[in-house]
């Protein structure tokens, strides 16, 4: 299930968000201070092409989803998980793939999107193949820079007639 984030999920999302194992799949590594992440938000809230929800699983906050570039027919998505929580307690594999699944209900759905894009750094490996065990195909690689340094990246999307 995802849900509107309430002010009081903040703290717990930047400690998910600055997880190092979180931090080295994304695509800036550095720890995300309280200044930076309040900032963040307030942006985000105020910006109708954007829309971050917050994962649940088994009842409790889990995870974290991001819409951008909302107000047509596509979007971008991106993703990050209670690692620490959910490998305590062994629901780790369910909730990703019950986010992925949450994910793509949401934008074809509440969204009404008709195609769903994504960016995964090349490396990142069970990423891509949880994209493409729920039908995303990979469109494009190319390299960024991440953290200053070039980073090999696949684009990812779904369109809602081939989901699964």
């Amino acid at each position: 299930m995802l849900r509107r984030v309430q002010d009081g999920d903040l703290p717990v999302m930047r400690q998910w968000r600055n997880h190092p194992k979180v931090r080295a799949a994304s695509f800036t590594g550095h720890e995300i201070s309280e200044g930076e992440h309040a900032r963040w938000w307030s942006a985000v809230r105020a910006d109708p092409a954007r829309q971050v929800l917050i994962y649940e699983h088994d009842g409790a906050g889990a995870g974290v989803v991001t819409y951008s570039e909302l107000g047509g027919e596509r979007a971008s998505w991106g993703f990050y998980l209670d690692l620490d929580g959910l490998e305590r307690s062994g629901a780790l594999l369910r909730a990703w793939v019950g986010l992925e699944r949450a994910a793509i209900d949401h934008a074809f759905g509440p969204l009404g999107l008709t195609t769903l894009r994504g960016e995964v750094l090349a490396d990142n490996e069970p990423v891509r193949r949880l994209h493409r065990r729920f039908g995303f195909a990979e469109v494009a690689t190319y390299r960024m820079p991440v953290d200053g340094v070039p980073r090999e990246v696949v684009a990812v999307e779904l369109h809602k007639e081939e989901q699964g």
